[in-house]
């Protein structure tokens, strides 16, 4: 592990038995004492608190000065409505590439006078330059490399900040808002990646552990390590950028058409205008001929990543592949998202091949667990 990098809050993952392991190019908590399932089933119950610091915070600000022309170049680089963003508030947005594949999926907030992205911590560095390149000419762009990012996930998250923070309770999902602890200024959002209501919190490093240890002293917060981390977006119904998609999928294909606001397709007012968009836009009018779809495979065991699916219990070719798939502790059962060609319909059964045989799933709506956002 001589060459990953370290959060500010290593120490503290030490002292608190979290098991480390590499990931993204850090040393991070895949889990703690307590485990994988049962930091999953705390999380859903009460709140879980993650450390999410690898990930990469940039600051884009347009020469102009304007946060709508920071807003219109943002856009050059992706197929989401980011000028209707009013201030306090974020949206889920996509990189896309000319063939119209997903070069990452991220965060993006209008705080007032310019917007703050958060990135993928394997993608950030390319990220980065992918904005310096494209819109270095007309905006101001920077690295947050002094802050720390927190997670804070599950149904008492709410009470458990707000006994620091005490306004966080007027905020919904999306809304963002400074903040101040002590003498901590506090960048939060109200959103995450578990399908829990929460919070997502970055704190400047020097404030990072002590903020940390006081969330960490409330008996509904609990660290929780990547593993659960996992299964709780898995269940959620949402894609881990690298996995469920890629370079190589299309928004459409990877079910993210939500995410693509009518401005930006349909004759919208700013249709186009974005890496892909003859691909993306074509998809959207005729359909793909794959989509990322939800599967409950029957029994116990799971389907992981790179099982092979087919049509029927023998012969044939595989029809698609998983690209998640575990055992949900909430749903007692097993999940998995897998691309299948587009015309399957949810209810049909498919098999996916372990261990030489092939077992059957029937192809299901997502979430597998229900969303808890307060809106």
């Amino acid at each position: 592990m001589t060459d990953l990098k370290r959060t500010v809050l290593f120490d503290l993952h030490g002292e608190l038995g979290g098991k480390i392991v590499p990931f993204a190019g850090y040393e991070m908590p895949v889990q703690y004492p307590m485990g994988v399932m049962k930091e999953h089933l705390f999380t859903r119950a009460h709140a879980g608190l993650f450390d999410v610091s690898h990930m990469g915070q940039i600051l884009m600000t347009a020469k102009s000065g304007r946060v709508e022309d920071a807003a219109l170049a943002l856009e050059r680089l992706v197929p989401v409505d980011i000028l209707g963003l009013k201030e306090g508030r974020q949206r889920y947005a996509l990189f896309t590439n000319d063939n119209g594949g997903i070069q990452d999926d991220l965060m993006v907030a209008n705080r007032g006078d310019h917007l703050f992205l958060v990135v993928n911590a394997a993608c950030k560095d390319a990220d980065f330059a992918h904005l310096k390149a494209h819109l270095g000419a007309d905006c101001d762009i920077g690295m947050v490399e002094d802050r720390a990012l927190v997670a804070l996930q599950g149904p008492e998250a709410e009470t458990a900040l707000a006994r620091l923070v005490p306004d966080v309770v007027e905020m919904a999902f999306m809304d963002v808002a400074i903040r101040h602890w002590d003498s901590a200024e506090l960048w939060i959002s109200r959103s995450g990646y578990t399908g829990e209501d929460g919070f997502e919190i970055s704190v400047p490093n020097k404030f990072a552990e002590s903020f940390v240890r006081r969330l960490l002293d409330m008996e509904e917060v609990a660290p929780i390590g990547l593993g659960a981390r996992d299964s709780l977006r898995l269940e959620a119904g949402m894609c881990l950028y690298g996995h469920d998609i890629d370079e190589g999928t299309s928004p459409v294909e990877g079910n993210l058409t939500w995410a693509i606001q009518k401005a930006r397709r349909d004759g919208g007012a700013r249709e186009g205008g974005f890496p892909g968009a003859g691909r993306i836009l074509k998809e959207l009018a005729e359909g793909p001929s794959r989509r990322r779809v939800g599967l409950r495979p029957e029994g116990r065991a799971p389907m992981r990543e790179g099982t092979e699916v087919f049509a029927g219990p023998e012969g044939g070719d595989p029809i698609g592949k998983i690209t998640s798939g575990g055992f949900g502790p909430s749903i007692e059962a097993p999940m998995a998202m897998a691309y299948l060609p587009a015309d399957l319909a949810e209810g049909t059964t498919v098999y996916g091949e372990v261990r030489g045989k092939r077992l059957p799933a029937v192809i299901a709506p997502m979430p597998f667990q229900p969303n808890r956002y307060k809106r």
